[in-house]
């Protein structure tokens, strides 16, 4: 067996005690964790203006609010997106930053950069709207980087499995469901599977994640925040087991499967009922 193979093996043996015992083991969340989550993404879609991206068509889920889609540097959006940084406590100056374009907006005045243009607010959003959903920080870490919270995720899993909240899945092997996270490599270098991210862990890695709000023949719908400037729903193609095809853009490398409402004890509730 080559050396480094038989290093990497003792350095993974050596790790996952340390996962576990510095992770306390995450709490069970009801079903209206889930349910508020869908809830809340989409209700942010449709306040930005139910901006379609990707498979053309209607969207499979419902647009209650139809209106002109408006993009971020908008001043009406302002509270939005500050709304989303200030889950984060991370926020890079997010919000100090963009605090004075907002002013010179209502003067009317043009800005370089434009309001919210930087830093990208996407993994912000996915932290709202976990946050206001009511999962708690153990549970899901809310940051300004997507791939530190799905490293976060991804420890959970790998220290409680039984009991995680979130699963990492193959997109090759997985068909995403409604709640689940669909995460994209936008780096030069993106990662072949999501396996090699162990070795990276707590590295900045540009990323970004969609929450998926409907499937259907042949497509995967999902909510993403900073996608053309906006709260936005991707319609993607899917094959007839429901797995991701390519599509325009960096592929999916992870698919984290929600298991909100389905660890025990409430899982063992549903099975009852």
């Amino acid at each position: 067996m080559p050396r480094l193979l038989i290093l990497l093996l003792l350095l993974a043996g050596c790790a996952a005690p340390q996962v576990a015992a510095t992770l306390p083991q995450p709490l069970s969340y009801p079903p209206a964790a889930r349910e508020r989550m869908l809830r809340l993404a989409l209700g942010e879609w449709q306040d930005w203006g139910c901006q379609l991206h990707g498979l053309p068509g209607p969207s499979i889920a419902p647009c209650d609010r139809p209106g002109t889609p408006r993009p971020e540097g908008a001043p009406e959006n302002f509270p939005r997106v500050l709304a989303y940084w200030r889950i984060v406590p991370n926020a890079e100056g997010a919000i100090p930053n963009n605090r004075p374009r907002y002013e010179a907006a209502l003067r009317g005045e043009a800005t370089r950069p434009a309001l919210w243009a930087e830093p990208y607010w996407s993994a912000a959003f996915i932290s709202w709207v976990m946050a206001s959903a009511g999962v708690d920080a153990p549970e899901f870490a809310p940051d300004a980087s997507h791939a530190r919270y799905l490293d976060h995720l991804d420890a959970l899993a790998a220290a409680w499995p039984g009991v995680a909240p979130f699963l990492p899945a193959s997109p090759a092997v997985a068909a995403p469901a409604p709640g689940d996270l669909v995460c994209r490599d936008r780096s030069r270098r993106p990662l072949a599977d999501w396996s090699g991210r162990a070795l990276e862990r707590g590295q900045f890695r540009p990323m970004h994640c969609d929450i998926v709000v409907a499937t259907g023949p042949g497509v995967v719908e999902a909510v993403g925040g900073n996608v053309s400037d906006a709260v936005t729903l991707s319609r993607w193609p899917a094959d007839e087991a429901g797995r991701l095809l390519p599509a325009e853009g960096p592929p999916a490398v992870v698919i984290m499967q929600n298991r909100l409402g389905r660890t025990p004890p409430w899982s063992m509730r549903s099975l009852a009922e």
